[in-house]
């Protein structure tokens, strides 16, 4: 028989390299922004997430997805997810390095950064396990507003022991958390929940209350506790509820089936259900959306680590592919075409995770400066909807690049590429962002004028640049007039007297609504001039510029369309590749 299965010109896989060290940009920013002092723990970090074993363990813990055990062999109710070796050793990892608390255990600054870097390392190597480490990190912020019940768990939480057991916390070595907002008939409208809560004896904060519902999304359904709204007699509250109660039996949290996902197969998300579950009150009844925002608040930072970590590994293993493929006679990365994509995806890569630690650094500083806080406030926000928005156009090109090979399961695009879509959904989708910026630009106006602050500290570099911030706070302007405008209607009513009950003018309603429904447009020319901003300020002239004269000119809307005469390609490339 004459031998025909040679393989021949196929890609290695991408293995052995050190996330961090290698990469130019993230150890720029890490010691950009006061991080230098964690280099040590994250170039560990790094070369672990990048071994074959770590690998190893992401694709396993994504191939065996985890199992739920509602009763045991007995017929009592368990709620049990049972997840693979794999899972846990990559959630052991995280929860040892500190990816959980490192900001609220190291009173440093650049702790937010340097915990950020490690995320977005951890999210290149596997998203699933990110959910329940993000909501752990989260939640200190929200527990906090609640001082006596943040005591009883705040120092399971600075634990860096990873504890899967299915035990009550007081017997656990650390802890994990997740968050319940969603339900069926609501979605992001969570005032409509319908959760109840009831006191147990006395109401208050800090007591102990029953609470009865479902909960359409719970992900992380194995927490040791969740923070999950219900309703009171005063209006949606947030409360933390445990898996075992206080005197260590088996709290009523149902898990009713867990959800057949596009993508994150590792992570469990859950419907689930309390049945007079036990849980207390944080913070004042009434005032559950103001409570949990803050924990909120924290995962959109996460999600915006995660989309661009995303759209470095993607970018990563196309060129590697690039690297070692040939057709038509030479490599494909030395084709002009593929140079060119390669290119504009490394330009993108590199804008999100730039504009990101810029918004990571002001989660560091809010607190030490009043500009920083409302860049932090309204950057939050902005960074959030436009680099998750851009992340699965990204990833789809960069598994384009494999051609019929970056569709197998077998390789690494098919996990990347269903990873994508989930981070512009987490914590709010598109919509949901954009009139968070509605509302925090109607609330304190000068968030808009931290933005113009920071856009204007690039001015004078980039005529194209000027050009568009020039035009930019026009826009604000504008928005910032016809807001005031909306506010002065609803305050007085069409007959123009304060406190009349009248309906708004119909001009007044249609202001409003081309505001509204003008809003992504504005997030989405923010967004795009600060990460313009970024790129002035930190990275090579020709990438900024190249960057500026694609995004803010828009020459093309494909990627791979940057100008060849104008942008050297190669350059870009070779500065994304692993140093």
């Amino acid at each position: 028989m004459t031998e025909t299965h040679l393989v021949t010109n196929q890609s290695q896989p991408l293995v052995g390299y050190n996330l961090f060290s290698q990469d130019r940009v993230l150890f720029d920013l890490v010691n950009r922004y006061g991080g230098d002092w964690s280099i040590a723990q994250l170039t560990a970090f790094g070369l672990t997430m990048g071994s074959q074993e770590a690998i190893d363990w992401a694709c396993q813990a994504n191939e065996n997805q985890p199992v739920l055990k509602t009763h045991d062999r007995f017929g009592h109710r368990v709620d049990m997810v049972e997840f693979h070796p794999a899972y846990h050793n990559l959630m052991q990892t995280s929860i040892q390095y500190g990816l959980h608390n490192l900001p609220w255990k190291e009173n440093k600054d650049g702790a937010h950064v340097a915990r950020a870097a490690m995320l977005y390392m951890a999210f290149q190597n596997e998203a699933g396990h990110c959910c329940p480490i993000s909501m752990t990190y989260s939640v200190i912020p929200a527990l906090r507003k609640q001082p006596d019940i943040a005591a009883r768990w705040e120092a399971l939480i600075l634990s860096n022991e990873y504890d899967g057991r299915f035990l009550p916390a007081s017997q656990k070595k650390g802890v994990t958390f997740g968050m319940g907002m969603t339900e069926k008939q609501g979605g992001s409208d969570v005032r409509a929940n319908t959760t109840r809560a009831v006191p147990a004896a006395e109401a208050g904060p800090g007591k102990e209350y029953k609470l009865t519902g479902h909960k359409w999304f719970c992900s992380a359904p194995m927490s040791d506790a969740f923070l999950i709204l219900a309703q009171t007699d005063k209006g949606v509250s947030c409360f933390l509820v445990p898996r075992f109660k206080e005197d260590g039996s088996k709290n009523s949290l149902r898990i009713q089936r867990l959800k057949e996902k596009l993508g994150n197969k590792s992570n469990a998300s859950s419907e689930l259900e309390f049945v007079d579950a036990q849980g207390f009150l944080i913070g004042q009844e009434g005032r559950g959306v103001a409570t949990i925002i803050e924990m909120v608040n924290h995962t959109r930072l996460d999600c915006m680590l995660g989309a661009s970590a995303l759209m470095r590994q993607a970018t990563l293993q196309a060129i590697n592919h690039a690297r070692h493929r040939s057709a038509f006679g030479k490599k494909l990365i030395d084709q002009p075409l593929m140079l060119n994509v390669l290119a504009d995806l490394a330009l993108e890569s590199e804008a999100a995770i730039r504009l990101t630690m810029r918004v990571a650094r002001a989660y560091d500083q809010h607190d030490k400066s009043p500009s920083e806080a409302l860049f932090k406030r309204i950057g939050s926000a902005i960074a959030k909807y436009w680099v998750c928005k851009r992340a699965p156009m990204h990833v789809a090109e960069a598994l384009e690049c494999f051609g019929g090979n970056g569709y197998v399961e077998e390789g690494p695009m098919p996990r990347l590429f269903r990873e994508s879509p989930l981070l512009g959904i987490w914590e709010g989708s598109g919509n949901v962002i954009c009139l968070d910026v509605l509302r925090a630009v109607a609330r304190e106006p000068e968030t808009l004028d931290a933005v113009t602050a920071e856009l204007k500290l690039e001015v004078g570099k980039n005529r194209q640049y000027d050009r568009f911030v020039g035009a930019l706070e026009k826009s604000i302007a504008a928005f910032k007039k016809a807001l005031a405008s909306q506010a002065k209607s609803a305050s007085t009513g069409s007959g123009g007297h304060k406190g009349s009950k009248k309906k708004p003018s119909k001009k007044a309603m249609e202001s409003a609504f081309a505001t509204e429904a003008g809003a992504r447009r504005l997030v989405e020319h923010l967004a795009l001039a600060l990460q313009a901003r970024m790129m002035l300020e930190q990275s090579t002239r020709e990438s900024a510029d190249a960057f500026i004269a694609s995004r803010l000119g828009r020459s093309g809307y494909a990627f791979g369309t940057l100008d060849p005469a104008r942008v050297d390609v190669k350059a870009i490339v070779d500065q994304a590749w692993l140093s």
